[in-house]
């Protein structure tokens, strides 16, 4: 029976590589505290195990899937990396940037001193790192150099074995350099610090929420007194006598006539009004007097909640109390911010700046909902189509640019078809922000063609590598992993300086900022817990788009250098 498996195996090596992706999707959910091995590390070490059977995998399933995963990668970051390095961004941009030749300088130095060949240097940068998709653009560099084949083999072989030792303390060890220590390394409370953060920019933390009886926003009617002060004011008046807040009169009872109120419609005496907004401020009219009415025909507004993808220009860049002064605002209120590739929660103040390719979830009135997406963009309505026509053709188009070989100086420069479909990616993911009438693809499918697009190539890597796995960490040994320490803790902490004292980022955004620029989404999971505000994410996903990017183009600048 053990017979027929392993040859079984070897006939069909496709049965290996989903047995390797089920091993290492279901070890690599395992977590503690929010670190774990994580998927890629866990299918890596699950096709190891599986390699020592000596399956053979050939053919261009490997390129192919990591193509996927580096246009899947350029596509979510896209419109934040444009963004970084054209308009307000820039400074975290640029701060991502130094982060990221922080990271390939003590990769290249800790390789030089140890006396590394060039599988091994990649595969310690990779780990150290944590940025597993370097090792495909490495690999190609090292395909380039026109080695001896056994050479070429030997080096490929030691790059997952180096990746594998390194990457454990990469995870949790930048995690907690950066959460645990980074706050008294700067000498920052970061909970105070995103108070007063919240505080200077109009926030106001709210009790309750998703999952309990508390609602935040919420429709009552009140009976309008002959004497009270609203009589004979227009709505948008009789709001505005609420300074700093955003009640909204949403309907009329005039005797027996059903009203839709809009900004002009004049209050009457007896006249009951359905009026919208957050609960503590209805709750506040009856303090001063009013009288509340059960009137369920009054309150039966069709209403509705609207994911809308930020496009428009005219909000662009523009705070959150600018834009709710525009008429196109009035009757929607604002739930949630999500940004970026790691679908990121922006805390939601008067001074956050929206951006073109945000996601914003509306509440309110149908017909307001409909002029507030309008003003902001297209609505994001939930599909499970992608336009795999616009995929095929963007990846197409990027490798082929990738592919050309420019010659300067005698000496022959390429991006290699890996760069050009993150390059394309990039530009198409930024494209589809501003433009989003072609290029959709769902939440789901980028998370599939970035992760198992991935996870394929890692399951192919290990299970090429796995006889010489065994022999490779026996001869790098203990050193391998001392050396990770040091590549993945000196970056980090010159970081954190730097953000704090060179580039005078907030207190409550310069973890954030590290944790995007070493594309670490545990430790800002952490940030934000110990600093209980989703503050900290602001920093995230520029630092994000940037690092994520250079790191990956670095796996192949690594081997340029020590070549």
């Amino acid at each position: 029976m053990l017979d027929w498996f392993v040859q079984t195996l070897r006939t069909y090596p496709e049965i290996a590589i989903f047995l390797s992706l089920g091993l290492g999707y279901y070890f690599g959910s395992f977590t503690y505290k929010g670190l774990g091995l994580g998927a890629v590390t866990a299918t890596l070490l699950a096709a190891v195990v599986i390699g020592q059977l000596d399956i053979p995998v050939s053919g261009p399933l490997k390129p192919t899937f990591f193509l996927m995963f580096l246009f899947a990668i350029g596509y979510g970051v896209g419109p934040q990396f444009v963004r970084g390095i054209a308009r307000d961004g820039i400074p975290q941009a640029v701060f991502a940037a130094v982060v990221c030749v922080f990271c390939l300088a003590a990769a290249y130095v800790g390789a030089r001193i140890a006396g590394y060949d060039l599988g091994s240097a990649a595969g310690l940068y990779a780990g150290s790192q944590t940025i597993s998709a370097s090792m495909g653009l490495a690999t190609d560099a090292i395909h380039r150099l026109n080695l001896p084949a056994d050479q070429t083999s030997a080096l490929l072989d030691a790059m997952p074995v180096a990746y594998a030792v390194t990457y454990i303390f990469g995870t949790i060890g930048s995690a907690i350099i950066i959460a645990l220590l980074g706050p008294a390394l700067l000498g920052i409370n970061l909970e105070v610090a995103c108070r007063k953060y919240e505080e200077e920019n109009g926030g106001k933390k709210q009790a309750g929420g998703p999952g309990t009886a508390w609602h935040h926003f919420e429709l009552r009617a009140f009976r309008v007194q002959p004497e009270g002060p609203v009589v004979g004011k227009t709505a948008h008046e009789a709001e505005a006598l609420l300074v700093g807040e955003r009640v909204f009169i949403e309907r009329i009872r005039r005797k027996d006539q059903l009203l839709e109120a809009t900004a002009d419609t004049e209050i009457l005496a007896d006249d009951i009004v359905a009026v919208a907004g957050r609960r503590d401020v209805l709750v506040g009219l009856l303090g001063k007097g009013a009288q509340e009415v059960d009137d369920r025909e009054l309150l039966a507004v069709p209403a509705e909640g609207v994911d809308v993808y930020v496009t428009s220009k005219s909000v662009d860049g523009k705070t959150l109390a600018e834009i709710a002064q525009m008429p196109g605002a009035r009757g929607v209120f604002l739930r949630r911010i999500v940004r970026g590739a790691t679908a990121t929660e922006i805390p939601i103040l008067a001074g956050t700046k929206l951006q073109r390719g945000d996601v914003v979830t509306l509440v309110g009135r149908t017909q307001d909902i409909a002029a507030a997406t309008r003003m902001l963009g297209v609505a994001d309505r939930a599909t499970d189509v992608s336009d795999v026509a616009f995929i095929g053709a963007a990846i197409t188009i990027g490798a082929l640019v990738g592919a050309i070989v420019y010659k300067v100086g005698g000496v022959p420069l390429t991006l290699s078809t890996s760069g050009g479909a993150l390059i394309s990616g990039l530009f198409f993911g930024w494209l589809r922000s501003v433009r989003p009438t072609f290029g959709r693809i769902p939440s789901p499918a980028v998370w599939f063609m970035n992760s198992v697009g991935l996870n394929v190539f890692i399951a192919v890597v290990g299970l090429s590598s796995g006889p010489k796995f065994v022999a490779g960490l026996q001869q790098l040994g203990f050193g391998l992993f001392i050396w990770g320490i040091m590549v993945t803790t000196v970056p980090l902490v010159l970081a954190m300086y730097v953000g704090k004292y060179v580039f005078k980022f907030h207190d409550a955004l310069v973890l954030g900022c590290v944790s995007g620029a070493r594309t670490t989404t545990a430790s800002l999971g952490m940030v934000n817990d110990i600093a209980k505000s989703q503050v900290p994410g602001l920093g995230y996903t520029v630092t994000y788009a940037v690092g994520n990017t250079l790191l990956t183009i670095w796996g192949m600048v690594i081997i340029l250098l020590l070549s």
